[in-house]
């Protein structure tokens, strides 16, 4: 099964215009964080989610801009010092961030704690899961007053480095909501071919995204140009072992889309033709044989 296409906010220059142009395409999702865009994202979004009541939404909580880092010393829920580190999961932080990004898009169907491996600094892995759990704790509750639709983690390094895995999670959310039913409900983590690590993984069942699968989770790949860089690395050979006749970056999202146990891929695409470009290529799916290849190839080099 490929994965659906959705809009992903991180380093979109123009969030206003990529949203529409998306939602009016083939997406139904739009994914955001309060410190994308310089802090702006939320404010460009809301009147196109205003526009496209249907359109699913989620947001991050946990970084935030200097801007927000004052505004929130001011509301008296971060220190000065905590301020300039830029990332916190305080669970009073959490629940201002998580109102503040409410009030402005007007709707949440889902808030991820945003990369949680930040806020290990020099602690061990025992305090960061303290800290996961009381930020689950706060989601909990807007989730059961009906403000979100679910939370969950939206991590960079968080399972590669160890920090923490797929149950521990869903272990620490049960632990939140006093009870094996709860909200956490979504995972995002990079992938694409130049972190294919969940590719091999997948191929052999194996691995954070089936792992998740098993829980019910659904799965988030984010990054699949990895900031836009990795078409300029493919070479032409291995677009044409993808999908003969398709572009560069087509070829790079129909991979990813193809990752075993992924239910969702976020393109940062701004022009129609671009999102013309990766649902043409969708439409035709890889099948495991082909990405089998392909994963070869990039281990031999």
């Amino acid at each position: 099964m490929t994965a659906v296409l959705a809009l992903g906010t991180y380093r979109v220059r123009a969030v206003e215009q990529a949203a529409r142009t998306a939602l009016a395409s083939v997406a139904a999702w739009v994914d955001t964080a309060p410190n994308y865009a310089h802090g702006q994202a939320h404010q460009e979004l809301a009147p196109v989610l205003a526009d496209h009541p249907e359109a699913g939404v989620s947001t991050k909580t946990g970084f935030y801009t200097a801007a927000q880092g004052r505004a929130a010393v001011a509301a008296g829920v971060l220190g000065q010092e905590q301020a300039a580190i830029g990332h916190c999961l305080d669970p009073a932080f959490v629940r201002w961030q998580t109102e503040q990004s409410l009030n402005v898009l007007g709707r949440a169907s889902m808030v991820f704690v945003h990369n949680p491996e930040r806020a290990i600094r020099g602690r061990d892995r025992a305090q960061l899961h303290g800290e996961l759990r009381t930020a689950f704790a706060v989601l909990e509750d807007f989730a059961h007053a009906g403000r979100i639709g679910g939370y969950g983690v939206a991590t960079w390094s968080g399972l590669e480095s160890g920090v923490f895995t797929v149950p521990e999670p869903d272990r620490l959310a049960g632990e939140a909501a006093g009870s094996d039913t709860h909200n956490f409900t979504g995972l995002q983590l990079p992938v694409s071919l130049v972190m294919a690590e969940p590719f091999a993984q997948g191929l052999v069942r194996d691995g954070p995204l089936m792992e998740t699968r098993h829980l019910g989770v659904t799965t988030f790949g984010s990054a699949p140009l990895h900031g836009g860089e990795l078409p300029e690395l493919m070479t032409p050979e291995l677009v044409e072992l993808i999908r003969p006749g398709r572009s560069a970056p087509a070829a790079a999202v129909l991979v990813a889309a193809s990752c075993p146990a992924l239910d969702v891929v976020l393109l940062s695409a701004s022009s129609p033709e671009h999102w013309d470009d990766a649902a043409k290529a969708l439409a035709e799916p890889l099948d495991v044989d082909r990405l089998g290849r392909v994963i070869d190839v990039l281990a031999t080099g």
